[in-house]
């Protein structure tokens, strides 16, 4: 790799800027010893890096010039579960759950066999933990009153509240 004058000047002023991270000045002086001269292996041995990352920045700088020595974002996978699945869970965890499930509050467990049922698309409890940690909910902290499926909760709720307003005689309820 031949470099003009103007190269070498750029990538000695990237190894010397407070702008650009360690790691970038470390790439810009492998590509200054490729230049000079030296081969492959003995920059790796130098930059203590392995032979097949010294392929990688040299090959990027030839490709872009200094801008190719820059860490890029990885956009990520595809979005593999549709928004409107997204959507769904978020809008089904906040409202109150169809009676006929049976539960007081939303499990991830649950709420993805839920959407597996009503949407027909395969979601993981995970997936459903994650979703809920990314916007802050709780489903099974919603501070709401659940009142028991017991048919008999009214009259045992009367005795308790019975118990506490008429205490047998001499006796103290804690």
């Amino acid at each position: 790799m031949d470099l003009s004058e103007q190269d070498r000047a750029e990538l000695h002023s990237v190894l010397k800027s407070q702008a650009c991270d360690g790691s970038v000045s470390a790439r810009a002086q492998m590509v200054l010893w490729y230049g000079d001269g030296y081969r492959k292996v003995e920059i790796a041995a130098m930059s203590r890096a392995t032979r097949p990352t010294v392929d990688k920045w040299l090959k990027r700088y030839e490709q872009y010039g200094v801008e190719g020595l820059v860490n890029r974002v990885s956009p990520g996978g595809p979005q593999q579960i549709p928004d409107r699945v997204r959507a769904r869970v978020l809008a089904l965890t906040r409202k109150t759950l169809p009676s006929t499930l049976g539960i007081s509050h939303w499990s991830s467990p649950e709420m993805a066999r839920y959407i597996k049922k009503t949407e027909g698309v395969y979601v993981s409890s995970n997936w459903v933990s994650s979703l809920w940690r990314k916007h802050g909910l709780r489903p099974w902290r919603q501070g709401t009153f659940k009142i028991s499926r017991d048919p008999d909760f009214g009259v045992k709720v009367g005795d308790v509240v019975n118990l506490y307003l008429d205490p047998p005689e001499g006796e103290v309820v804690v």
